[in-house]
C-alpha cells in the first residue's frame, strides 16, 4: 500500500471514531472546552509522530490509548480547576479508584469490549474487570441530588425515572415541551437535567437546554439521541454528557453518575 493510501486510510479510521472519543473525553472531565482540548491534543499527538497510533490495534482502541497517555501524564486535571466547577469535582473524585470513572466510561457509554479497554489502559482485562467492579461499587454510593427528565415518550420517561430512582436521586418531574421544561427547572431548581432531543409540539431539547443553560450555567445537562454524532462535532456549544438511543441501563446509570460530580449545587448528598 502506497504512503498515500495509508495516510487517507488512516486519516479516515480516526475521523470516524472522533465523534466518540469527544463524547468520552466531555464525560471524563464534565466540560465540552475541556474535554475538546483534551481531544485537540490527542490528535496533535497523531500529527506529530504517526506511530503513536497503533496500527495493529482497532482504530478506536488506538486513538483512545493516544488519549490515554495524554490524560493520564496530566494527571488527569482540569482547566482551571483552583477557580472553576471542575474544582468542586475533583473533590469528589479524589475518593474513587484510580482509573475506575475511565474504564467505567469505555465500557457503558462508548461500549468498549473489555479486551479493547485493556488494550487502552496497558493492562490486563482481569485488572480492567476489578476496576470496572470498583466503579461500579463506588457509583453506587456516590452524591445524590434533584432530577428533572425532558421526554415527551411516557413509557421512556417511566423507564428513565425508574433508573433515576433506583440510583438514589429524586426526581423531580417530567416536562414534554421546552417551555414545561423551562418553567420546572425555574420552579424545581434541579441538580441535572436529563433530556431527549426531540419533544412534543416539536419544540427541541437542544432550544431547552440552551434556554435553561442561559440562567444556570453550572447545571449539568444529559442529551439522549439517536443522532450522538451531529452533537460531537466540536462546535460550540455542545453537551458534555450524551447517550445514544437505544440507551442500556447501564448508560443511564454511569452518565447521571459522572454528571452528578460535576453539579455545583448545595443539595447535593450522599447517597
Amino acid at each position: 500500500m502506497s504512503d498515500f493510501k495509508l495516510e487517507q486510510t488512516l486519516t479516515e479510521a480516526i475521523a470516524a471514531e472522533l465523534p466518540f472519543l469527544r463524547r468520552y473525553a466531555r464525560a471524563l472531565t464534565g466540560s465540552q472546552k475541556t474535554g475538546d482540548t483534551y481531544a485537540a491534543a490527542t490528535l496533535e499527538a497523531i500529527l506529530a509522530d504517526r506511530s503513536v497510533f497503533a496500527t495493529d490495534v482497532p482504530p478506536k482502541a488506538a486513538l483512545f490509548r493516544v488519549f490515554h497517555g495524554i490524560w493520564t501524564t496530566t494527571g488527569g486535571t482540569f482547566d482551571d480547576a483552583e477557580s472553576s466547577l471542575e474544582a468542586r469535582a475533583q473533590k469528589h473524585l479524589a475518593g474513587l479508584t484510580t482509573g475506575s470513572r475511565e474504564v467505567l466510561l469505555m465500557h457503558s457509554i462508548e461500549r468498549m469490549p473489555v479486551s479493547s479497554i485493556a488494550l487502552v489502559i496497558g493492562s490486563s482485562e482481569d485488572e480492567v474487570t476489578e476496576l470496572l467492579n470498583a466503579a461500579h461499587r463506588e457509583m453506587s454510593n456516590s452524591i445524590a441530588g434533584r432530577v428533572l427528565i425532558i421526554e415527551d415518550e411516557a413509557i421512556i420517561a417511566m423507564d428513565l425515572e425508574s433508573i433515576v430512582t433506583e440510583m438514589g436521586h429524586e426526581v423531580v418531574g417530567n416536562a414534554r415541551t421546552r417551555t414545561d421544561a423551562v418553567a420546572m427547572v425555574n420552579e424545581q431548581k434541579p441538580d441535572l437535567v436529563l433530556t431527549d432531543i426531540q419533544l412534543a409540539d416539536n419544540s427541541s431539547g437542544v432550544d431547552a437546554a440552551r434556554d435553561i443553560l442561559e440562567r444556570y450555567p453550572d447545571m449539568p445537562v444529559i442529551f439522549i439521541t439517536a443522532f450522538p454524532e451531529r452533537l460531537l462535532t466540536g462546535e460550540r456549544p455542545e453537551p458534555a454528557f450524551l447517550i445514544t438511543k437505544p440507551y442500556s441501563e447501564d448508560q443511564v446509570r454511569s452518565a447521571v453518575s459522572q454528571a452528578m460530580f460535576f453539579s455545583s449545587t448545595e443539595t447535593l448528598k450522599k447517597a
